[in-house]
């Protein structure tokens, strides 16, 4: 009995020896052929790569990229990503954006532009132009006097606007008397005092015990400053501004009245603006840092290669093969605003309110803000109590005038 148990023991012992190396000549068959298929899979994939990333390779790094975020987010945490292929049938994940669209379209949302130049470069004309209503400083204000400044004042005008059911309240933040002195010394330190003033409300805001459901939002998301249309370089009172408020607000410069500038004038005088602009370290909206992938990347590298923009504003419209066009009637001719065969008045639109305006406002608050915020909150000797409680003083003659109009 002994001697048969022993047998048994021998033989089961056999057996398994016999499974563990079946088992290990399974996963060597099929290592082997996964080894095969990649194989096979690596020329059709090298030719995908020539003509551009498949849409396989766009959803891997997709899904990597989710992996990381959620990795970084919470450390040591178990995650996979499930494709709308593997789910058992519709979850409704999709209607979030039906969802966000409706409470964006019935709180609204606010966007704050400034306009920088001196007097005679058209800058009410194309805000009024930009947005295809009176919403400069010049047009709504009763009894206007256009009179050259002193010194450098901040006016600011509210409008809401709303189409087709969504409202949008737009402030225009105009500077009058910049560049307009013998003497332009300091001229920008109004302007860069205003925007630090907006950020500073807007952090006690947030400092609060009580803070408001909604805070309200006067940061300057854009800055277009005007650029006269002389051909030459930038002039050292261009140079000095944007540097200084390329570090604190979102810059694109404009060459102003490009029209008096032939096509290869134009083209020229742009060479010679972003050679000073790079010699001189300026960085300009949409800068490459900022990038988030690929795709975003060759947008604005597009954009980065049309700036600055070359432009032309007004308000009046003339009849062109029958139809109605905004324009400027020369003696030779009409030119329209919105072709872009004669100016990049539509590149401009497109960047700031059709394709960039969200992204515009993602900036200020992730960057611009946030890097006063950090730089506030690190300030020695800082005392919350008198952040929250000290008021903090407008000294720059800010006016606001608010308004509605519809579109």
């Amino acid at each position: 009995m002994e001697e048969r148990g022993e047998k048994e023991s021998v033989l089961m012992g056999e057996e398994q020896i016999d499974e563990t190396k079946n088992q290990e000549h399974q996963k060597k068959t099929s290592n082997s052929e996964k080894e095969h298929c990649v194989e096979d899979q690596k020329e059709p994939e090298e030719t995908g790569k020539e003509k551009g990333m498949g849409i396989e390779e766009k959803e891997s790094d997709r899904e990597a990229a989710v992996k990381m975020e959620l990795c970084q987010s919470v450390p040591g945490l178990q995650t996979s990503f499930i494709r709308g292929t593997d789910l058992f049938g519709y979850v409704g994940i999709e209607a979030v954006l039906d969802q966000m669209r409706r409470k964006t379209m019935k709180a609204g949302f606010e966007f704050n532009i400034m306009v920088v130049g001196q007097s005679g470069l058209g800058k009410s004309t194309l805000v009024n132009t930009l947005f295809k209503s009176k919403v400069s400083r010049k047009s709504c204000t009763p009894n206007y006097e256009d009179k050259i400044s002193k010194t450098v004042k901040l006016h600011a005008v509210s409008h809401v606007i709303e189409e087709k059911g969504v409202k949008m309240k737009l402030t225009v933040i105009d500077t009058p008397g910049f560049g307009d002195q013998i003497n332009n010394e300091n001229c920008w330190e109004p302007i860069v005092k205003y925007v630090n003033e907006q950020y500073e409300k807007y952090l006690r805001e947030e400092l609060n015990i009580n803070r408001k459901r909604r805070i309200p939002d006067s940061r300057v998301h854009c800055c277009i400053y005007f650029l006269p249309a002389t051909g030459h370089r930038l002039r050292p009172i261009d140079l000095e501004f944007m540097k200084r408020l390329g570090k604190i607000v979102s810059i694109v410069p404009v060459i102003a009245k490009a029209d008096t500038l032939t096509v290869e004038e134009r083209q020229e005088f742009k060479e010679r603006i972003r050679q000073d602009l790079a010699s001189n370290g300026i960085r300009v909206y949409p800068q490459r840092e900022y990038d988030e992938d690929p795709e975003e990347r060759i947008l604005n590298d597009r954009i980065r290669e049309s700036i600055p923009f070359a432009v032309v504003g007004t308000d009046k419209e003339h009849q062109v093969n029958g139809n109605k066009v905004l324009g400027r009637k020369t003696k030779w001719g009409i030119i329209e605003v919105e072709n872009v065969a004669h100016c990049e008045f539509a590149n401009l639109r497109d960047l700031l309110i059709r394709s960039h305006l969200q992204d515009l406002k993602d900036v200020t608050h992730n960057i611009h803000y946030e890097t006063y915020r950090v730089r506030r909150l690190n300030e020695s000797n800082m005392n919350f109590s008198e952040l929250v409680l000290s008021n903090w003083p407008l000294k720059n003659g800010t006016d606001i005038c608010e308004t509605e109009s519809q579109l």
